[in-house]
């Protein structure tokens, strides 16, 4: 004779808030995961369309400012590659929730200087181009290009560093002693390899995404 099921399954309710709670937090930080790439997208697309209306103007100090805003997210991305998975995690909702970050175990901020540093070491061009945008980010003389030459304007070893950059990856500008001017044909295709970089590490966070915990 079939005996009937029983009625009530005991079931342990710390093992079961554990389990829950675990698996809470890994959706909840695949979750965050998501929200930052999106929120990078958004920003690098928007950024794409801003560089195609602003060359369209001629306002090519507001295009060398947005080089150096997408820049800012990509040297952001590598950073987290850079660092252990529950800190990573950390900075992720930070950014998210518009929290500044901040150093580990500190009130002290993590700088642009360090991530830049950290992102150099990847690919050689990014400080030249970091600096340079930084000029075209806050009231400088660089705004007046009209009239006094930017490029004449950097240091020397900053400057070389810039145009050779430039032609490695780019093609020119090939005259010896290349202006502003002579650059802005260029910077469209900078744009696109900085922000073809930023792709590749945004997916490359998303491989490195935590794994997700079975109930």
């Amino acid at each position: 004779m079939r005996s009937d099921p029983p009625l009530f399954v005991f079931v342990n309710p710390i093992s079961c808030a554990r389990t829950s709670s675990k698996t809470f937090r890994a959706w909840r930080a695949m979750d965050k995961i998501d929200v930052f790439v999106r929120q990078t997208k958004s920003r690098s697309e928007e950024h794409r369309r801003a560089v195609t209306a602003l060359a369209n103007v001629n306002a090519y100090g507001q295009v060398v400012s947005i080089l150096r805003q997408e820049l800012d997210s990509m040297v952001r991305v590598i950073y987290l590659l850079s660092i252990p998975l529950d800190r990573r995690l950390e900075l992720i909702s930070d950014s998210t929730e518009g929290i500044k970050w901040r150093k580990e175990g500190s009130r002290a901020a993590i700088t642009d200087k360090e991530m830049v540093d950290l992102s150099q070491k990847l690919s050689g061009w990014t400080q030249s181009v970091y600096k340079f945008g930084c000029a075209f980010i806050h009231l400088s003389s660089f705004h007046d290009y009209e009239y006094r030459d930017p490029i004449e304007r950097l240091p020397d070893n900053e400057r070389l560093d810039l145009i050779s950059h430039c032609r490695y990856y780019h093609g020119g500008p090939t005259n010896d002693d290349p202006t502003f001017h002579d650059f802005i044909p260029y910077l469209p295709r900078v744009f696109d390899k900085i922000a073809s970089n930023l792709e590749f590490y945004l997916d490359e966070l998303i491989a490195r995404k935590p794994p997700s915990l079975e109930l």
